[in-house]
């Protein structure tokens, strides 16, 4: 019997066999920031499946084992202001953010992918450029389903676009809706909010997100509330009536009784860069007596938007192709003409950037992207005509918005914001990649930057906030604000979204005039516990997923 018990024992004694792993990843020996605002230290994580099971002392081994020693380990960064709404379609590897930490890119800034009408969907994709795209989708919910079904390597969560909500029941149209229509816009955030929506986005510099009186936008909040969403703002106005937009946000916030944030906190324009105290002032007040209000920035003293910005809405009234044909008449170009030079009822980038200020980004033309990287005030000098003329022949050329970065911000204030402790961080750009259709234009440097020039520029080169504390709102204090679940910190049974950098390597590369150049210093990124990034290169790992809002509701087939 004996003899019969050692032979069965034989095949586990087999010269050079390996004891089946423990984890399937354990990363060692690096220095832990646990998203939750504590002091670092030193230790393991591991990860079984998608899911953290141990950090601190890890006993066993992985089947991966990374090497963490003189890195810090964290939790993946939340990007809360993502557009990367198209290229993820393109390109699904996220390179630009994956490279930095970026596990979670927060979509809808006052327009969603969905709800969609077939006119809609129509019009969309007519006026895509070079990303091009079929549309089988019709709601917000099943867009981000369909990313995460065709493959992508971060995760993605969306608002519901307040102006998406208007374009799909009230078209372009400058009016308030009927209480009829008002009800079925209530309704698609209902419906977004069941499908797993964070909230309602607005954008209210922007036609015909500003058509949107407060009222609407309350009650549209009240609805998202009902579900413990959010509501985030681009505010209705960044410069000279900052404060009063503010103060429209703070009461929606209170009367639809829901958390609000601030996309891209900012004081646009040399003349209303003093603002910056007082609006700081304001939004603390409102958050000693309770009120919860947030923001987001990012860590630029440029923004990156479309020549629309420099002209009035009403302009823009019935969409892009009522926008050309105004331009086209003479006697509205010089009235447009005036109010651009002169106007500051509406949020003026012509003023606040003034033409030497507005750099030209992306065109969808072939034959107009010659003038990539130069500023209006050079174009228009180059062909004679005025700056006001120069932006209008140029929205009417290229038949679009037409893409350009504005300098309209103060280091100094860009600087106050990022030690505030409610303010997280958001690129306000898309995920690109140095390769194909990315190449055609020249995005802002915070494509490939945002993140990775917080932790090197601000963290470790200037110490204006410690690690762990800009480590916390990369991660937890988003997270927190979003009521996401199981994601934002490093603790057993939350989904293993994990960055390994280098603090002190840790840097942005692009710049306004090169900026496709990739972020350095980020080693590894393991997404819903699948390795994305190794060694600081995609693995062409595609474990992203979409993440739901708190009032998701499983959908019965």
């Amino acid at each position: 019997m004996r003899m019969l018990l050692v032979m069965s024992m034989l095949p586990l004694l087999i010269v050079g066999s390996r004891p089946q792993a423990d984890f399937d990843v354990v990363i060692r020996n690096g220095t832990i920031y646990d998203g939750k605002g504590g002091a670092s230290f030193a230790g393991d994580v591991a990860i079984r499946g998608d899911s953290i099971v141990t950090v601190g002392v890890v006993n066993g081994r992985g089947t991966i084992e990374v090497d963490a020693h003189g890195l810090a380990v964290a939790p993946g960064f939340i990007n809360m202001l993502s557009w990367a709404t198209e290229s993820l379609i393109q390109d699904g590897n996220s390179q630009s953010d994956i490279r930095q930490g970026v596990t979670l890119e927060v979509m809808g800034e006052g327009e969603s992918m969905g709800p969609l009408t077939d006119t809609m969907r129509k019009e969309s994709i007519a006026q895509q450029g070079d990303i091009k795209y079929d549309m089988p989708w019709t709601t917000l919910g099943q867009y981000l389903q369909y990313l995460e079904d065709r493959g992508i390597a971060p995760n993605v969560a969306s608002f519901i676009g307040a102006a998406t909500v208007r374009i799909n029941v009230l078209g372009y149209a400058d009016r308030a809706p009927t209480p009829e229509e008002l009800e079925r816009m209530e309704a698609l955030v209902r419906q977004a909010m069941e499908e797993g929506a964070l909230g309602v986005g607005s954008s209210l510099i922007y036609a015909p997100a500003n058509f949107a009186r407060t009222e609407e936008l309350i009650a549209l909040s009240k609805v998202a509330a009902r579900y413990d969403g959010m509501y985030i703002s681009h505010m209705r106005n960044e410069g000279n009536h900052l404060l009063e937009a503010f103060d429209e946000l703070a009461r929606i916030s209170r009367e639809a009784g829901i958390r609000a944030e601030i996309y891209h906190l900012k004081a646009s324009g040399q003349a209303n860069w003093p603002k910056m105290d007082t609006l700081i002032a304001r939004i603390e007040a409102a958050r000693a007596r309770g009120a919860p209000i947030t923001a987001d920035m990012y860590t630029y003293v440029a923004g990156s938007t479309g020549l629309d910005a420099t002209m009035p809405t009403w302009v823009q009234e019935g969409g892009l192709d009522g926008w050309v044909a105004r331009l086209k008449d003479p006697v509205v170009r010089a009235r447009l003409s005036r109010e651009m030079r002169e106007s500051v009822a509406y949020d003026n980038f012509f003023i606040s950037a003034r033409p030497e200020g507005i750099m030209f980004a992306g065109f969808k033309t072939d034959s107009l992207r010659y003038l990539i990287g130069k500023t209006l005030a050079q174009v228009a000098a180059m062909r004679g005509t005025s700056p006001e003329e120069t932006a209008m022949d140029l929205v009417i050329q290229d038949h679009s918005r037409v893409d350009c970065v504005f300098f309209t911000m103060s280091e100094a204030n860009v600087r106050k914001e990022v030690q505030l402790p409610w303010v997280s961080f958001g690129s306000d750009g898309s995920s690109d990649a140095t390769e194909g259709v990315f190449l055609n234009s020249n995005p802002h440097p915070r494509t490939y930057g945002n993140f990775a020039r917080l932790l090197g520029k601000y963290v470790r080169d200037e110490r204006l906030v410690p690690m762990q504390e800009a480590i916390h709102r990369l991660t937890s204090l988003p997270a927190s604000n979003l009521k996401i679940q199981r994601r934002g910190s490093l603790v057993p049974g939350n989904f293993a979204d994990v960055v390994v950098f280098d603090p002190a390597t840790i840097k942005d590369n692009a710049t306004f005039e090169q900026p496709h150049q990739y972020a350095t210093g980020v080693q590894h990124v393991f997404v819903n516990g699948v390795q994305a990034l190794r060694d600081g290169e995609p693995t062409g790992a595609m474990p992203g997923r979409f993440v739901r809002g708190p009032g998701y509701k499983q959908q019965s087939n």
